[in-house]
């Protein structure tokens, strides 16, 4: 069996293993490249395998650096059958067109205020090859083994990070391989912890927080300062947030402080529809949650949801002290885009972090303390306040990676650790070999290995 790295290498985007063997290839995730241009350039080039020539995918969760490129490879000739979860295909269902349609609303945004150096300026797919592509899903139970192709068996078990989230074993009856997919955190406040790592002779893991802890506080209680700061200055609030997991969590948070009177009842504003439609898969997968159908119910109303261009062009006209939660999370694009432009050159706002900042991203560069970020052409200033909440992560942080990885009821050969930047995953690396000596490498790029 031989793997080839085709994505997530000195970089935490663009999931994409090719697994070869002489029958056929399988591909585990099929994701977008974001941030740094040079990295998203990567996502028009053509892969080194004809789609046609893939048998099957098998995904581990529906993010779209772990999904969002199935469009464009079903458009270029794919056939096969898409495996994952039930809930990564009911969130996926979600996602992918609502990619497909921001990419078109990009290239039109571009085109009209030529923005763009190619004319006219296309989209890397639309809304209605996404759509094509959800008709080769087959989502499968959890625990349970299943053959995405005839010469290779593959089990899913849960992770963590957001509802379907799955670790995905496979074997071809000589060689195993573990995949970690995202691991999600052991205490996360909405979601179950993950299940222990599956034993295999190899395994490919996460290294997005390699390199750091996160910080032993209640994030609630920073979310309950922040909340209060701004709306002590009559501010607004935005909040960028991944569409699926992080904006769900922000609302539990903030429903339960407000029950708690610990902030004030003001507006609360999910300017994300593809925030709004993932409610529902929660609803519906309650069982891979820790919270109640009440708790769960309460996710659900504690936001007015904003639905169309025309409600969220008005918040930017309101007064007075409001949050808005919207997306994207790395303020790559979306509605949050727009808020960002009205809202940060006021000192009376607040900008709150609340994810992973990929290089590249505006959201790296507010992080930073960039005094200006670059929207639709223009230098826009920061002068609002830029906050951060780094306990909020899905993403399980160097110790809790290391217990997880402990939790396997043997040793692997050999970890490939990717899905980090270079310094996350060589801390991550380091970590391994001193407290499990544990056998580690970090691949490159496109980079095939031979497991034998």
């Amino acid at each position: 069996m031989q793997i080839q790295f085709l994505g997530a290498t000195g970089t935490v985007t663009g999931s994409k293993y090719l697994i070869r063997d002489g029958k056929g290839t399988v591909l585990v995730d099929c994701g977008l490249f974001q941030g740094y241009k040079q990295l998203r350039l990567r996502n028009w080039d053509p892969l080194p395998v004809n789609p046609r020539d893939i048998s099957a995918v098998v995904l581990t969760h529906a993010h779209i650096d772990h999904s969002g490129y199935l469009p464009l490879l079903v458009r270029e000739g794919f056939r096969g059958r898409i495996f994952c979860s039930a809930a990564t295909r009911d969130l996926c269902r979600i996602m992918l067109p609502d990619s497909g349609g921001l990419l078109e609303e990009e290239a039109e945004f571009a085109n009209r205020h030529h923005l763009s150096k190619h004319e006219p300026a296309l989209p890397l797919y639309t809304r209605e090859d996404a759509e094509r592509c959800l008709k080769q899903f087959e989502p499968q139970p959890w625990h349970q083994d299943f053959q995405p192709v005839p010469w290779l068996t593959a089990r899913l078990s849960h992770a963590g990070h957001i509802p379907g989230a799955s670790t995905v074993r496979v074997s071809d009856g000589k060689v195993s391989v573990t995949f970690s997919g995202d691991v999600g955190r052991p205490q996360d406040p909405v979601l179950r912890p993950p299940e222990p790592m599956p034993a295999a002779d190899y395994a490919i893991v996460e290294s997005t927080y390699g390199d750091r802890l996160h910080p032993a506080v209640d994030p609630f209680d920073q979310l309950a300062e922040v909340v209060n700061r701004t709306t002590a200055r009559g501010g607004t609030l935005v909040i960028p947030a991944f569409a699926v997991g992080r904006a769900q969590t922000l609302l539990y948070g903030i429903e339960m402080l407000k029950k708690q009177k610990r902030i004030h009842h003001v507006p609360v504003y999910l300017n994300s529809p593809m925030a709004a439609d993932a409610l529902e898969v929660y609803r519906h997968h309650r069982p891979e949650l820790r919270l109640s159908a009440e708790g769960c119910e309460a996710i659900c109303e504690s936001a007015q949801i904003i639905r169309s261009p025309q409600e969220s062009r008005e918040l930017n006209a309101r007064k007075g002290p409001m949050i808005i939660v919207a997306g994207s999370g790395m303020a790559t694009g979306g509605r949050v885009v727009h808020h960002i432009k009205q809202f940060a050159p006021d000192r009376r706002n607040t900008i709150l972090l609340v994810g992973y900042q990929a290089g590249g991203t505006r959201g790296a560069s507010l992080e930073a303390g960039a005094p200006t970020v670059r929207i639709h052409g223009e230098d826009v200033p920061v002068r609002a306040e830029v906050s951060r909440i780094d306990a909020l992560s899905a993403h399980a942080d160097a110790a809790e990676m290391e217990a997880w990885l402990r939790s396997c009821p043997q040793p692997p050969r050999r970890v490939y650790l990717t899905h980090g930047e270079p310094a996350a995953a060589d801390a991550m690396r380091q970590r391994i070999e001193r407290h499990l000596g544990w056998n580690v490498t970090v691949p490159d790029y496109l980079q095939t290995i031979t497991l034998e």
